[in-house]
């Protein structure tokens, strides 16, 4: 099988797939295809990749002619997101001919989905989605609103699946897991955020709002605050004004290697942000490390990845006061950090991980190359992506 990953850019959180892909049908028959730069703020994050120890990727501008017959030729194309109308296009012209194409996307109408009574953008939807309703073109659902999104205008009727962003999976023994999360005086959580400090989109300031919060009710808890952005100088005035120094600290933007490691030593991991965040590969990388999440309704990857009150919480969309609420309980009951931790850990360990990912994404493209039918999942990656309608309240 001749699989071709066509996507924006290589990235840490696509890597593990891409490997993991490759170890089934061999390093000589996938190709990653990168069409655009990374964008300079994700480079100063971290997210910058060595790209020459990669083998199997090729840059678009230096490859048009080897991407565009392979789009054409191999016997699978994944495509992602990508501003490239040239490469588009001829995905395009892939699936009119019958040929098998996997489509990977984010919400299109994660501002609202009245933007789908647009003339013009409907227009658009059925050149690039719609009309595909009969070929072999499939979309693979990176957050669990999209295929809300693409039914709201007929697209993929019975095509779309679960799936989402796979960052490396760390495997942790028992005793390497009570470790990290031992407690240094049995009594002091330690809360982690990590991310951009992005106005309307992220909420950092829910963190702040916490620390303080908790610090009134003389909860004993430290927060780190991973990330930097817009709103920096507001949020650094709002500890100072709020006496908050000896409960939060500040340390910018670190590698991802790094914020790994706090992960693993954090206990709480807050994931704050809204319908803006496509999917939120943090979440998954959180809960790898057995932290117990909390996170907003909202952003894409929660729905799939948490079970209420199971592995993490999960919080009211925007609701400060319902986050407020399930962080409290959380630092108030250890046992509660400790049972969402191991089951979360879990969870990536049995069910959202690359190798799994890659296993049924491959027997999935084998069953369709052939004819044949594909028994899909009950839940997971490649499972029936749910109708979930936006801003669903997981309290009612």
């Amino acid at each position: 099988m001749k699989f071709l990953f066509v996507s924006n850019y290589i990235n840490h959180h696509q890597i593990p797939l891409c490997e993991a892909i490759m170890r089934i049908i061999g390093d000589e028959n996938f190709i990653f295809v990168q069409t655009q730069p990374m964008e300079e703020e994700r480079v100063r994050m971290g997210w910058g990749v060595d790209v020459s120890s990669l083998t199997y990727l090729k840059i678009y501008d230096n490859d048009k002619i080897f991407t565009l017959n392979a789009i054409n030729d191999f016997d699978v194309v994944m495509l992602g997101w990508t501003e490239n109308d040239e490469v588009r296009e001829a995905c395009l012209k892939r699936a009119d001919s019958g040929k098998l194409l996997l489509r990977m996307s984010e919400r299109i109408y994660r501002e609202g989905q009245w933007k789908a009574i647009s003339p013009k953008g409907l227009i658009s939807k059925y050149k690039e989605h719609i009309r595909f309703r009969n070929k072999k073109v499939y979309m693979l659902c990176n957050g669990a609103y999209v295929a809300s999104d693409f039914a709201l205008i007929g697209a993929y009727p019975n095509k779309m699946f679960r799936w989402g962003y796979f960052p490396e999976y760390r495997e942790y023994t028992k005793e390497q897991m009570r470790n990290m999360k031992r407690m240094e005086d049995n009594k002091t959580p330690r809360i982690l955020w990590a991310g951009r400090f992005m106005d309307g989109v992220k909420h950092p300031e829910f963190a702040l709002e916490l620390a303080a919060y908790l610090k009134e009710k003389n909860y004993s808890f430290h927060i780190d605050v991973v990330g930097d952005g817009e709103m920096g100088d507001d949020l650094h005035y709002y500890v100072d004004e709020n006496r908050l120094t000896d409960v939060v600290t500040f340390h910018g933007f670190l590698p991802p290697s790094r914020v790994r490691q706090m992960m693993e030593d954090a206990h709480i991991y807050l994931f704050t942000s809204n319908n803006l965040e496509g999917w939120g590969a943090v979440v998954n990388e959180a809960m790898n490390a057995g932290c117990a999440v909390v996170a907003g309704s909202m952003a894409g990857a929660v729905p799939y990845l948490i079970k209420d009150g199971e592995n993490g919480y999960i919080y009211n969309a925007e609701d400060l006061q319902s986050f407020l609420n399930k962080a409290e309980d959380l630092v108030r009951h250890p046992s509660k950090q400790q049972k969402f931790g191991n089951n979360a850990y879990n969870t990536i360990k049995d069910l959202w991980n690359s190798n799994i990912a890659a296993r049924r994404l491959i027997d999935f493209c084998t069953a369709m190359l052939k004819d044949k039918e594909y028994i899909v999942p009950n839940d997971g990656p490649m499972s029936y992506a749910p109708i979930i309608k936006p801003y669903i309240n997981p309290e009612k």
